[in-house]
């Protein structure tokens, strides 16, 4: 299978990558800049230099598949940032997609997309999208899933992977602000860190998104989590003393969480302070909140199991990590 892949150079596309390139496939990468061009190709793609809203369908002439990783994952920016890149880019994307002929389309989503600041207990895909979003990343991620789904019909299939809080090798998000947080001193749990939530190791992501490009039904969104619910502070501990990190006990109330959150966004946009404010209310409100979701549906239509425990997962970080 011809497969084009965005956001290949980064965490999760890199993961793709390396997987459908280790199975057969002729893996094709969205390249913006020589750099990333650089990157894709040492995970093993034929880097194609084009950028996210300037996809030509030449440049996914003969691919049977795109896996969309590409998005504006930052916890700060503006409401033109998010939607260019996570909405119009994804329109512009289907668009060249269906003028070249693909016959799949998998959009990497996210449970974030369901995300209003409350709790989501063990929901499944049956779970509607929020009537008023209160968050950008969210809001426009859910939008791009919704044209991804609305787009599927007989001449290309479109589907949406769910991860939930993904980790792993090379996670350039997660791990790296836990440890800058507790180097610098700031790190404090909400609620003790006691919410429960579901996680997604990087290789059971790319496992469900390579299921998606053989079976499941097209228009429809899949869940695919580790399967082992645990709470937030017992995750977040275990995962971060894989690099040696030890964090401490301090906590505070999730309501003065957000209402901090709330105080830092207004001072950062008031002010047009540079930077990301140490707390954005998104962030304060999923770690007061409980986020565990169901892949019943994954396992059932695509024939989804994790592969990577969390356990086995832990433990080979932290190998990687004592002889780095």
């Amino acid at each position: 299978m011809k497969v084009f892949v965005t956001g290949g150079s980064g965490f999760i596309g890199g993961h793709v990558i390396e997987a459908l390139v280790g199975h057969g496939h002729h893996v094709l990468a969205m390249a913006r800049s020589e750099q990333s061009a650089d990157k894709v190709r040492d995970f093993g793609a034929e880097p194609v230099r084009c950028a996210l809203g300037a996809v030509k369908s030449e440049h996914l002439s003969g691919c049977d598949a795109v896996v969309h990783a590409a998005a504006f994952v930052e916890e700060w920016g503006t409401r033109e940032q998010f939607w260019e890149a996570n909405v119009t880019g994804t329109e512009q994307l289907l668009a060249a997609s269906r003028e070249a002929g693909v016959a799949r389309f998998i959009l990497v989503g996210t449970e974030a997309a369901l995300f209003e600041g409350r709790d989501l207990v063990d929901v499944d895909e049956l779970q509607p999208y929020p009537v008023r979003h209160r968050y950008l990343y969210a809001e426009t991620k859910a939008a791009a899933e919704q044209r991804v789904l609305d787009a599927s019909d007989d001449r290309m299939a479109a589907i949406s992977i769910r991860p939930c809080f993904v980790w792993g090798p090379r996670d350039n998000t997660v791990l790296p602000a836990v440890e800058r947080m507790a180097a610098e001193g700031s790190w404090v749990w909400v609620d003790h860190g006691d919410r429960r939530t579901s996680t997604t190791h990087v290789d059971n992501l790319v496992h469900g998104i390579e299921l998606a490009l053989e079976g499941g039904r097209g228009g429809r969104a899949y869940f695919v989590t580790d399967d082992d619910d645990r709470t937030f502070r017992e995750f977040v501990a275990a995962y971060s003393g894989t690099a040696g990190v030890s964090l401490p006990n301090r906590s505070v109330p999730g309501a003065i969480a957000r209402a901090a959150a709330l105080l830092f966004e207004g001072a950062w946009r008031v002010f047009r302070l540079s930077g990301t404010p140490p707390l954005t209310r998104m962030t304060a409100a999923m770690m007061a909140c409980n986020k565990t979701v169901r892949c019943d549906r994954a396992k059932s239509e695509l024939g989804y199991a994790p592969v990577t425990d969390v356990a086995t997962g832990l433990r080979r970080l932290r190998e990687a990590h004592s002889t780095a």
